[in-house]
């Protein structure tokens, strides 16, 4: 029989233009293109559904640099969203991997941060077997890769924007495991972005 996972799970979140990109071709840095949809509502309320119940964030070190630069900034500012400012104060407080091979220490400004020199899997494996909440990997494309090549991904959260950025990265390559996921959650808001949450389907015995 089929069982849903149990546990902790690893919880990839990720930003998707509708030809199934996530960067630009000709500027991979420049995520304007993503600011008209992740401000409304339902991205907002998206996000806030995966944090919520996460108590580690997995991160690559190039997104790390740029969430750790930015959203501490946002806490206490005039007029910031509650939901943004409730994101930003977890991620400041919650226990935080960033993958790296370059990175030798912890930056002074990063709290409760180990940095991790190991496959993208097998860090996957030693926190699912330690004691929290879903481990939650924040838009780091070359982390979620690299956990859906070796089917380590317990739940899939896409946003999708109807924008066609014509080229650039895909998320999902060819050669990827054969998986089966069933759709837990889906909300469609502003200008056409839909929020969808994917959970993975696994063989196994219940009870």
């Amino acid at each position: 029989m089929t069982t849903r996972t149990t546990g902790r799970r690893i919880v990839t979140n990720i930003a998707l233009s509708l030809d199934g990109r996530y960067a630009r071709p000709d500027a991979p840095e420049d995520m304007s293109w993503v600011m008209p949809y992740a401000l409304t509502d339902v991205a907002r309320d998206h996000l806030a559904g995966l944090w919520e119940p996460a108590t580690t964030a997995l991160l690559g070190r190039v997104n790390a640099e740029g969430f750790l630069g930015f959203w501490p900034t946002i806490i206490g500012a005039e007029g910031v969203d509650p939901r943004d400012e409730g994101f930003a104060k977890w991620l400041v407080g919650t226990e935080k991997v960033v993958l790296s091979s370059t990175l030798g220490e912890v930056p002074a400004p990063w709290e409760r941060t180990t940095i991790v020199n190991k496959p993208t899997a097998e860090v996957a494996a030693d926190l699912k077997a330690t004691e929290g909440g879903d481990v939650l990997v924040l838009a780091s494309a070359g982390v979620i890769k690299a956990l859906l090549a070796a089917d380590a991904v317990d739940r899939l959260a896409l946003t999708v924007f109807p924008v066609f950025l014509g080229g650039g990265p895909r998320l999902f390559e060819d050669g990827l495991p054969a998986a089966e996921w069933t759709l837990t959650a889906q909300s469609a808001g502003e200008h056409g972005a839909l929020c969808l949450v994917y959970d993975r389907v696994r063989a196994g015995f219940a009870g």
